[in-house]
This record gives structure tokens, sequence and C-alpha cells, in this order.
């Protein structure tokens, strides 16, 4: 009786100190739940019902490939993913440009903490407004009639209204920007405010230029904040849909758009072949932005 009790104690120890030892594992089982009912099985639904098959006013588990064919094969569908990707890399590279110099002087420039939180509270402050009202605010200032064709002609620098400002590709990209160029400020400005300002004064000390210090130094170092700008722009602007409607007047579709109008035809089917591609390219993109910089090693 002794030994039974005995090997039945010693087996009841290890079990409760392994689940002494790894009881802080159970923190994860929320957020696991979370993105295995939020994030992997619709995924993995939204692949199955891509193959089902689609007719004029249904839908049936039947597998096949028609949905997918016709994708590919539609000029129109295809030709809004390749506007899509065109329209991405261009909003990606703008807010590059306009961040990049913005984070720079915030975080580098700006010495006082204070100062530079103020300054980035300013760059959200356009958020504390409704996304509808600040992208319908560029109508009025787009406008043939509108606020910037006012100006430059008052100015005398143009003669007649232009008119490819609103209602184009460039209305478009123009709206995006504004919206997202903050997203590129914020990691940016944060990876420039860490640099240890003694390696610049010694860079100096040594006799580098305020160029060769930016290429060596300051650049790679503020590297994971732009790869994580990148990628903050790059989900959000991959499935805009609201800003091309708004200010292109429905004559630019990107996958975004297309989705909307599929789901409310109730053509589901379609609707997630669009929603399986434009996932494919964010994990596409976000992996190749990933392989610039090891994030998990420099953050």
């Amino acid at each position: 009786m002794d030994v039974t009790a005995g090997g039945v104690e010693a087996q009841q120890v290890p079990r409760q100190s392994f689940l002494r030892r790894n009881h802080h594992y159970f923190l994860l089982l929320p957020g696991a739940l979370w993105m295995v009912f939020f994030l992997i099985v619709p995924l993995a639904m939204m692949v199955y019902v891509s193959f089902w098959t689609q007719t004029t006013f249904a839908i049936t588990p039947d597998l096949t490939l028609r949905s997918w064919q016709t994708f590919f094969a539609s000029e129109t569908y295809f030709g809004a993913l390749i506007r899509t990707l065109r329209l991405w890399l261009t909003v990606l590279v703008i807010t590059f440009l306009i961040g990049y110099p913005t984070a720079l002087f915030i975080g580098q420039f700006v010495k006082n903490k204070t100062t530079q939180t103020i300054l980035l509270v300013a760059c959200v402050i356009p958020f504390w407004t409704s996304f509808l009202i600040r992208v319908l605010a560029w109508r009025p200032m787009l406008g043939r009639e509108g606020a910037i064709n006012i100006v430059l002609q008052d100015l005398g620098i143009i003669s007649q209204p232009i008119d490819a400002l609103l209602f184009t590709e460039l209305s478009v990209i123009i709206g995006m920007v504004q919206i997202y160029v903050v997203f590129m400020v914020g990691p940016i400005a944060f990876m420039l405010a860490r640099i240890d300002g003694s390696l610049i004064e010694a860079a100096r000390d040594l006799g580098a230029s305020s160029l060769t210090i930016f290429r060596k130094i300051i650049f790679p170092l503020s590297l994971p904040g732009v790869v994580v700008g990148a990628i903050f722009v790059s989900v959000m602007v991959l499935g805009e849909f609201a800003t091309a409607s708004a200010l292109s007047g429905r004559k630019v579709n990107l996958l975004g758009n297309i989705i909307v109008t599929q789901v409310g035809s109730l053509k589901w089917a379609f609707a997630a072949v669009i929603g399986v591609i434009l996932t494919v390219v964010m994990a596409v993109a976000i992996t190749v932005l990933l392989r610039i910089v090891n994030l998990r090693r420099e953050l």
C-alpha cells in the first residue's frame, strides 16, 4: 500500500510542477481562440467558398474553378488587380517621401520630448474627425471650381482649371496619401528618436559628412520603422474601397470596390475569389517587407 501511494504521489508532483511551470501560457488562450475563430476559420471558409458554383440567382457548394477562371480571363477584373498594385506602390512611395523627412525632423532635430509628443499628436489630429468626412473634404478642394484651381488661377500659374484633379486616379492617390501618411511618420519617428546621439557625435569627430552619417548610421537604424510604416500603409491601401469610390466617382475600381459590388449582388463565390487574391497579395507584400529587416531583433 505504501509503495502504491508513493507511486501515485510521485506522479502527481511532476504533473503539478509542470502545470505550475507553464501556467503563464494560459494567458495566450484568449488571443489564440480569437485568432482561430475570427481569422483562421474565416480565411479557410473564404477559400472554400471561392470554389463553390455561382449561378445568376443562387450559389451551391459544388466545387468548381469557374469563378477563378472568370477573374483571370476578364480584362476588367484582372485590370483592377493591376490598378490596385499600381496605386499601392505609388501611395507607398509618396508616403515614404513625405513621411520620412517629417519623421527625421521630429526624431532627430527636435530634442525636447514634450515638443516631439506635441508634433506627433498634431499629425494625428485629422483622425479626430470621421474618415468619410476627411475623404469627402477633398471634393471641394480638387474640383474644377475647387480651391486649388482657384488659387492656381489667381496666381497666374494656370489659365484653365485642371480637370484631372478630381474623379481620376490622381484624386484617389492624393486622398490616400493624406489619410495614411501619418502611419509612415509615427514608426519612423519612434526609431529615429531611439538613435544614440553619441554615435552621430563620434561619426562627426571622425570627419564624416552629414550625408555619410545619414547613409551609414541614421537610415540603417531607422529601417525597422520604415518597414513597420510600410506594412501599415500597405495593408490599408490594398484593402481600400471607400476613398476610390468617393474621389473617383466610381471610375477607378480597385479590388476592394469589386468585392463590395459582388457582395451586394450576392455573388459570394466571386467575392471570395477576389478576397483570396487580395489576401495573398497582402501576405506576399508583408513577407517581402519583413525580409528587408529582422523586426524581432531590431525592436
